[in-house]
């Protein structure tokens, strides 16, 4: 015997050993067995105490200690009171022109019941006078209510008065005068203008609202129920029934809570689905675990105990991974999914076990006959389940070192709650499994287990184990289908099909901004969407170059007043800023302060030098205080600068542009260009920093967190699967103890993830955070499959490799093939969700679920025929009707030893 062999023979004893003591021990105490594993669910639920969520995108999705984090830190650190964003598309009810006087008009009602209408949070109430985001500038004239909120829009023309543009005999000029063409072009939607450059028409235009946001971190989570309430009270209120109510306007909108609003109500309108998913895992557990109608032979109890088991495991894991400081995500609400999925598939080679183990009728069994039953079927069942869980369990932990926070405590979340299947499977199952023999034994009721049913168990046909008619399936004609020589040769055939399909897919995968996608089919925020790809094609995300350094920036003044001159051709290639020549996409306050200087002339209160500035730095600080302070030419700028503490120079300046649109067509859909905004980020960062004559400056974007993210996820994706499946063939190589039956299990498993890759392709699954986290999990499933039908081949005996596969396939395809079924209808009806989160979770899992069976059931048994090594020393022959013969197990006191 090779050393090989006999390391072989040592694990497959030890773990057999091992499982035959639990076996004995659960088997003589089944009550203190299932106390015992309540009670230490109950000492997790400790963890609870010092429970954690965290719903913010930059610590969830984003690595830790990035450049973006670095520049939104020091941004925040000058400008910390961000503003809440809320903005409506009106366009024509009837389509064509929105620059008429009616729709205007329309227009301005509706602005006034948002100005005018009262919130009540808290007990106070709220206007938007008293949120806003104050400004100044917001008016073509006058300083009054409104007018010193932060609104963009073209009412500004008629300050917001509705008698005002009613009285106005010629409307089209005062729109005209609210400034250049292209500052036009960027508030009104596909505009036109006659040969003069006055505007003729629109389809569209914007009103923006800014309030002072007083967001709070609660739990992980961003609250700032204030403004959140007048979002819902006032904006979202009106803005939704504009349709309904104005007959030349119609209405497409967003707010600041819009997102977060929408998908949560995607995921918490999915709760039932995710009830719908248990009990069709409960009925199709019960039906294929015993007989169908209550009484011998049924396990409607079992399948109940299963479910007991996914959720004692879930709760005790949730609660240690909370004691060891990890932060309970959004998508941690997947994980009751994928230890359904595990766990079920333990049980049915668990009840596999007990079934085969079963030499006689249950009336001969006392109960010192089932405790050694029970010891015979974990001995068994044990190496199977340990090598699934254990890969499982490698798989994820290796991924909770992952360098995303949310992948990382998600994996964790899992390994945790993959060790506590693995333990209450072994203990709290098989425990409930002896009371449930007991009862069948003692022909007692199952719902009501302490009554004896009145008709005798039927003793002439309790024989003992019988296989089934899937298992009869395997033996009769799906192993000999498979593992005749024309069946080899098509089965290797169509396998290596898939494996270049898989490949050609993962070639091909891209990294995409899927956060449309998160956004329910019926939402208003895809509307609105919709209509600004529509309308504001060429508007894109906001971008802000930030100044430091006192002094330096009064001796640079010249050079900041014309930055636009260095941002100016950028448009068509990267770093894709757009052109600086409207106000919406262009905003520097020394521009403007240079200009009011040139106008102003005599009448700033200061000596100008001969190159038109202030002569000296605290007159500029002077001037350029006044010029942007309330009441003051510049008073949009107010929030653009910074003084120092004494106030005798300005530290912080701050020149806001913006992208071109960088989106691209996906099918049917318009989805945010990954790539071009990567490429864009690290480009303008690139220019930024070649401006060594200017002072010290950095760039900021609130999407530059997100496209951090971009940059490392497909590694990411690549690292974590590479890794897990390296840890698989470790922990396998192990745990199944036959290098040869090893490799051919990682083969499987390494094949099916490369095939799921393309099918992720072809179907339009993009790498995201979603399919990253699935594609994970899916190394643990599908290792499940091959593990099961491989470790069961190694216990097969005889010479014959063919006849050991179908052995393998007889004994282990049907408890495969249920766990694999119930897993796959389970999620099926997720299919169904609006959430994203869900439809790709059921997509991804019934691959993992279809694929991982095929390799299992189809392409490693033929695999195994050809290459397959030697069996285990314990392994013994079983009869044609797949009945163990007298010496196919080893003896209890051979594991016991």
């Amino acid at each position: 015997m090779s050393c090989v062999e006999k390391f072989g023979n040592t694990v497959e004893h030890t773990i057999g050993g091992f499982f035959h003591k639990v076996g004995l021990a659960v088997g003589n105490r089944p009550r203190l067995t299932i106390l015992i594993c309540f009670i230490v669910t109950a000492l997790t639920g400790y963890g609870f105490t010092t429970w954690e969520t965290e719903n913010r995108q930059q610590k969830l999705w984003v690595p830790q200690d990035t450049l973006a984090q670095d520049e939104t830190e020091r941004y925040q650190n000058y400008f910390a009171s961000n503003a809440r964003f809320n903005s409506v598309i009106l366009s024509a009810g009837s389509g064509g022109n929105v620059l008429t006087k009616e729709s205007l008009v329309q227009a301005m009602e509706m602005h006034k019941e948002i100005e005018t209408k009262v919130s009540l949070v808290e007990d106070k109430n709220y206007t938007l006078t008293d949120l806003c985001v104050k400004a100044g500038g917001s008016c073509a004239s006058g300083f009054q209510g409104v007018c010193l909120c932060l609104v963009n829009s073209i009412l500004k023309q008629w300050n917001y008065d509705v008698e005002l543009l009613n009285s106005d005999t010629d409307f089209m000029t005062t729109l005209t005068n609210y400034g250049s063409k292209e500052s036009l072009e960027a508030v009104l939607g596909n505009p036109t203008f006659d040969d003069n450059g006055n505007i003729v028409s629109a389809e569209a235009f914007t009103i923006t609202y800014f309030l002072e946001s007083n967001m709070e971190v609660v739990n992980g989570r961003e609250e700032d129920p204030i403004n959140e309430g007048w979002e819902e009270t006032v904006f979202l209120s009106v803005a939704e029934g504009v349709d309904s109510k104005y007959s030349n306007i119609n209405s497409d909108y967003i707010s600041s809570r819009s997102f977060s609003d929408e998908f949560g109500g995607a995921i918490t309108g999915d709760l039932l689905l995710v009830q719908i998913s248990y009990v069709v895992a409960f009925l199709y557990l019960g039906a294929n675990m015993g007989n169908v109608k209550c009484g011998t032979g049924s396990r409607w109890t079992m399948a109940f105990s299963a479910l007991m088991v996914v959720i004692l495991s879930t709760g005790a894991g949730f609660g240690v991974s909370s004691i060891f400081g990890f932060f309970f995500g959004p998508v941690h609400s997947l994980l009751p999914f994928i230890l359904l999925g595990i766990g079920v598939d333990d049980a049915f080679v668990i009840v596999n076990a007990f079934n085969r183990e079963r030499d006689g009728p249950r009336s001969k069994e006392d109960n010192e006959a089932l405790t050694q039953r029970c010891a015979r079927a974990l001995a068994r069942a044990g190496a199977s389940i340990t090598v699934t869980s254990l890969t499982d369990l490698v798989a994820f932990g290796i991924s909770a070192s992952s360098s995303l926070p949310a992948l990382a405590s998600f994996c964790a979340y899992a390994s945790f709650g993959i060790l506590f299947l693995w333990i209450f499977a072994s203990t709290f199952f098989s425990a409930t499994m002896v009371l449930d023999e007991r009862r069948q034994r003692d022909n007692r009721r199952e719902c009501l287990c302490c009554l004896t049913r009145k008709v005798p168990m039927e003793e002439d046909e309790d024989t003992g184990f019988e296989e089934g008619r899937v298992s009869r399936y395997f033996r009769n004609y799906h192993a000999p289908a498979i593992l005749s020589i024309p069946g080899k040769f098509v089965t290797l055939l169509v396998f290596t099909g898939l494996l270049a399909f898989g490949i050609f897919g993962m070639l091909n995968l891209s990294v995409e901004d899927s956060q449309r996608s998160f956004i329910p089919d019926d939402s208003y925020l895809l509307e609105y969407f919709d209509a600004a790809d529509k309308y504001y094609p060429s508007t894109g995300i906001e971008l802000a170059i930030v100044f430091e350094g006192s002094s330096d920036i009064y001796a640079s003044r010249e050079a900041l007043a014309t930055l636009d001159e260095r941002l100016a051709g950028k448009s068509t290639k990267a770093p894709y800023i757009a052109e600086p020549i409207s106000d919406t996409a262009y905003t520097n306050i020394m521009a403007g302060f240079s200009s009011y200087l040139k106008t102003a002339g005599s009448n700033v209160n200061v000596t100008l030098g001969s190159d038109g500035w202030p002569a000296t730095e605290a007159e500029f600080v002077t001037a350029l205080t006044s010029y942007a302070g309330f009441g003051g030419a510049g008073s949009q700028y107010n929030r653009d600068f910074i003084l120092s503490a004494d106030a005798k120079s300005v530290d912080v300046v701050v020149v806001k542009s913006e992208y071109v649109r960088l989106t691209k067509q996906s099918g049917d859909k318009v989805i945010d260009d990954a790539d071009s905004q990567i490429e864009a980020m690290d480009e303008t960062r690139a220019l930024v920093s070649s401006w060594t004559d200017l002072p010290q400056r950095f760039t900021y974007s609130e999407k530059f967190i997100g496209i951090e993210s971009f940059k490392v996820i497909k590694k990411e994706l690549f690292l974590n699967v590479g890794l897990a499946i390296l840890a698989v063939a470790i922990i396998v190589f192990f745990t199944v103890a036959s290098p040869m039956t090893s490799f051919l299990i990682t083969i499987n498993v390494a094949a099916c993830i490369i095939e799921i890759l393309g099918f992720m392709y072809a179907l339009g699954i993009v790498i995201d955070s979603v399919s990253v986290i699935n594609m994970v999990l899916a190394v643990g499933l599908s290792v499940d499959y091959s593990a099961h039908v491989g470790h069961c081949f190694m216990v097969k005996g005889g010479e014959d490799k063919n006849k050991r596969a179908l052995e393998a396939l007889a004994d282990m395809g049907a408890s495969v093939l249920n766990g694999a079924i119930s897993t796959f209808l389970a999620v099926v009806v997720l299919l169904f969700s609006s959430s994203y989160v869900f439809r790709v979770l059921s997509t991804q899992f019934a691959l993992t679920v279809g694929l991982g069976v095929l390799h299992g059931l189809v392409g490693l048994p033929v695999m195994l025929s050809v290459l397959g090594p030697k069996p285990f020393a314990s392994a013994k022959d079983a009869d044609a009707s797949g009945k163990p013969t007298s010496t196919d197990k080893a003896s209890d006191e051979e594991l016991d030893a």
